[in-house]
């Protein structure tokens, strides 16, 4: 990673069995790395797509007792009305734009990358599609929110992904961040980006986490958005 996370190891990457002509930046959730979900990458790969799991900075955590743990921005609740760590998530996202920039230095344009994320690491993802100039190939979010949402939409007016695909997945007996927040998401992202270009699934029983059903249609939907090209 970049800019101020210099405490973060290098991303778990799942390289493309050939030359890599796509990408899909995932960002995982709270407590967690990059690593479980670059192996899960690894189950439904795509040939010619590369997968970047990177891991957040170790962070005191306000909403855990302000304990040490990989987190992209600090919580301090979880309901819909808590105050937000603005200047976090701001930092957070200009740090993933650097590593959009960066794949696009190393020869996949931009609109060949899909950005994506479980619980914060969907949060981010959302909130750096809707205020990045880089136009994306889409957003896979799973089991998250929309943050700083009150921002939007002036955050998003020069955005470059208004006609970006996005596929939102979530159970429906998630504890942590319950379904309502996954359905009133969805109704704000109609309003930001091409409603008809959004797919919203829930799964039935899933708690906060993913299934084997949601990873199939990850990999149908990076499939769609991210063809081979012809010349590969």
């Amino acid at each position: 990673m970049c800019g101020n996370n210099m405490s973060a190891p290098l991303p778990a990457i799942v390289p493309a069995a050939r030359k890599a002509t796509a990408a899909v930046i995932f960002l995982h959730g709270l407590g967690d790395t990059g690593y479980g979900w670059a192996e899960a990458f690894a189950g439904i790969r795509i040939p010619h797509v590369k997968y970047i799991c990177p891991h957040a900075p170790t962070m005191p955590v306000t909403l855990n007792m302000r304990m040490n743990m990989p987190s992209w921005f600090d919580i301090y609740g979880l309901n819909p009305d808590a105050e937000e760590d603005e200047a976090g998530i701001k930092r957070a996202s200009e740090n993933i734009e650097a590593l959009i920039k960066q794949e696009v230095k190393n020869g996949i344009p931009s609109h060949r990358i899909i950005l994506g994320g479980f619980s914060q690491g969907g949060a981010l993802s959302l909130y750096t599609a809707l205020t990045s100039q880089q136009q994306l190939a889409g957003v896979v979010a799973l089991s998250c929110w929309l943050p700083l949402r009150k921002a939007f939409p002036q955050a998003s007016a020069s955005s470059a992904n208004k006609d970006m695909h996005l596929l939102q997945c979530h159970g429906d007996a998630d504890p942590l961040v319950p379904l309502i927040f996954g359905t009133q998401t969805t109704e704000k992202m109609k309003t930001l980006i091409n409603p008809s270009n959004i797919t919203f699934k829930t799964y039935r029983g899933l708690p906060h986490s993913a299934c084997p059903e949601e990873m199939v249609d990850i990999k149908r939907f990076i499939e769609k958005q991210l063809p081979p090209i012809r010349d590969e």
